[in-house]
Parts: C-alpha cells; sequence; structure tokens
C-alpha cells in the first residue's frame, strides 16, 4: 500500500512537471480590474502573477478516524502583477479548501486554509486541492497526505 501511494505521488509530480513545461508562454493572463468583470486587462507573460507555495505537500502524519487536520498553505505573489486566487476544489467533499478574499499584491504573501475530515476514511491519504488564479500558469495543485487508522 506504501509503495503504491509512492508510486502515485511520483506519477503526480511527473505530470506535474510536464504540464508545466508544456506552456508555450505566448498567452497573456486575464486581470478582473475592480470590482466589474467586464473590464479586463491583458498581462503579458513575463508581467503575470506567479504563485510559489512554500510547501506544497503537507504531511499530516498519522491520525484516528474521524480526526480533523487543519493547514495553511502559504503562498507569495512573485510575479509582477496581482495574484487572484478564483479557486480551490478538492478531490472529494472530505477537504475543503478556503481562497484569499482579496487580491495578493507582488511580492506579498498569502494563505489558503484546507481542512479534512477522516470521518469514514482509512489507509493512506493523499487530498490533492487544485488552484485556480490568474498566474501564469493558472493552474496548481497542492497536497495533504498522511494515513488514518482505525479508531481503538
Amino acid at each position: 500500500m506504501k509503495r503504491t501511494f509512492i508510486l502515485a505521488i511520483a506519477a503526480l509530480s511527473f505530470a506535474a512537471c510536464r504540464n508545466a513545461n508544456n506552456q508555450t508562454g505566448e498567452s497573456a493572463t486575464t486581470v478582473s480590474v475592480g470590482n466589474d468583470t467586464s473590464k479586463t486587462a491583458k498581462v503579458a507573460p513575463a508581467d503575470a502573477p506567479v504563485i510559489v507555495f512554500e510547501r506544497d505537500i503537507f504531511d499530516f502524519g498519522k491520525i484516528t478516524q474521524g480526526e480533523k487536520v487543519k493547514h495553511d498553505f502559504k503562498l507569495k505573489n512573485t510575479g509582477k502583477s496581482p495574484l487572484i486566487v478564483s479557486n480551490a476544489t478538492a478531490t472529494c467533499g472530505c477537504t475543503v479548501p478556503q481562497v484569499p478574499g482579496a487580491p495578493i499584491l507582488p511580492g506579498k504573501e498569502g494563505i489558503i486554509s484546507v481542512v479534512f475530515n477522516s470521518e469514514g476514511k482509512m489507509g493512506m491519504q493523499d487530498k490533492i486541492v487544485t488552484v485556480t488564479s490568474n498566474a501564469n500558469p493558472t493552474v496548481t495543485t497542492v497536497h495533504l497526505v498522511g494515513e488514518v487508522l482505525a479508531k481503538k
């Protein structure tokens, strides 16, 4: 089971690297101006926001079934324009992400909070949170991993 988990992580990492390398760099990023979604400005790839996570995998270790794990994924905008995290979705309803409500200015930091409820789960877990933003690339992922043990 552990070997399968490690192979799955390796496969996901490889796929993420391949997808990042397949970016052509020629498309512009669209940024909303103010609260009016009808007004948008094109941002050249060189000036686009860049999302960098402090850690993109959080290992919560071993927990007992029914426990909840909360983790804050710290991120930084290393690009040249404001970063807008528009959405974060998880692989199942047991994992609930919460995105920053305001744009993250260049050089500033933000947090995506994630809560994993282990009720009904058993064994090794890899909960993937897909983050959508106006960064280049527009989709990134973070992982909550660990093992859920049976109640005693």
